[in-house]
């Protein structure tokens, strides 16, 4: 894998926050600013040690070998922005009293265990990286993220959004900014960038169906449906199966995600648009996992697999690409039958070409 730079990465993207932080509300707009303020220290120290050059610890961290099972730690911050503050739950410990901490500890093993199971991939590295978590991160923060070595997780402000490990699908999509790391290791601006949080979305939306033992037709398609508090008007965070319609908030605004290129949304923020352009590819995966039917995780989800990590797809890749490389995927392991024509389908409905 080259050009190896770990991302920070966060499940509530910028736009978001800062349509809360300039809501005006007295109670939730002071929280808002804080959580960006917390995310834009977080994200300039990852890139002042990109651009300088300077050695980071968490490009030597992998594991010692595969193994069949994982290793998790848990820590908790206690509302402090000190990583990884204290151990309080590791491998193979009994439950705790803490919701949070268990539920967390119950989502990574998940992951690794849909990883494993359907593709023989031993943790994000594939030579069984420790789990590593952080709840309670700092008072009434509103995120989630990867940051390159672990996850966070904050409790939410209560009113817009309240404990980011309530939805398996999140703790998911997090652990996947880490195999996107460790495998294809996508740009975080433009389109591969999207890349990036689509493949997230996607892994979140697998494990969530893997958990409840659902069915493409089945499934929701919605991601962090459980973070959104009392006082949202909306279903979700996002939506694979119709992106766009997630939310529609006086605090939030409108979920602005397009489902086809001609609404691809040009702009130099949140990166790019990588948590609005994603619904794309987002909406391409739905539409071939359901047009196969049965579990998303195999067929559907093991094409998207073998793209993400095949060893073709660059960091630099742009949907096409990406769409060309899934059609590739499809063709090897599954013949020219109704796996490459689902994909080619959905790829055509979204209006990505695929040369």
């Amino acid at each position: 894998m080259a050009n190896f730079h770990p991302t920070f990465c966060t499940i509530i993207p910028p736009h978001v926050l800062d349509k809360v932080a300039t809501s005006g509300d007295p109670d939730l707009a002071p929280v808002a600013r804080h959580t960006l303020e917390t995310d834009a220290k977080q994200r300039t120290r990852r890139q002042l040690n990109i651009a300088l050059g300077v050695p980071d610890e968490v490009s030597v961290i992998k594991g010692s070998g595969p193994t069949d099972h994982p290793t998790r730690s848990i820590h908790d911050c206690h509302s402090t922005t000190a990583l990884p503050g204290v151990k309080v739950r590791g491998e193979g410990e009994d439950p705790g009293r803490d919701a949070t901490v268990n539920r967390v500890y119950s989502g990574l093993g998940a992951t690794f265990e849909l990883l494993l199971a359907s593709y023989g991939r031993s943790s994000l590295d594939g030579e069984g990286l420790p789990l590593v978590a952080s709840v309670h991160y700092g008072r009434n923060y509103s995120n989630a993220f990867w940051n390159g070595q672990q996850m966070v997780f904050g409790d939410g402000d209560g009113e817009v959004f309240v404990d980011f490990s309530n939805s398996v699908d999140v703790i998911a999509h997090e652990l996947a900014h880490g195999l996107t790391q460790y495998t294809a290791n996508l740009t975080y601006y433009g389109q591969p960038g999207a890349l990036n949080e689509s493949v997230s979305d996607v892994i979140g939306s697998l494990v969530k169906q893997y958990v409840l033992g659902q069915s493409a037709d089945q499934a929701d398609w919605l991601l962090g449906a459980e973070i959104l508090g009392p006082r949202v008007n909306g279903v979700a965070l996002r939506s694979l199966k119709a992106p766009g319609t997630a939310y529609d908030d006086e605090i939030l605004g409108k979920d602005p995600q397009p489902a086809t290129m001609d609404k691809y949304v040009r702009t130099g923020r949140d990166n790019g648009g990588v948590h609005i352009n994603s619904g794309i590819p987002n909406h391409a995966f739905y539409l071939a996992a359901t047009e196969l039917g049965g579990k998303s995780w195999e067929r559907a989800g093991q094409i998207w697999f073998d793209t993400l990590t095949g060893g073709e797809l660059p960091d630099y890749a742009d949907f096409g690409e990406f769409a060309q490389l899934t059609l590739k995927a499809a063709r090897e392991r599954y013949g020219d039958g109704e796996e490459l024509q689902a994909v080619q389908k959905a790829w055509q409905t979204v209006k990505v070409p695929t040369g």
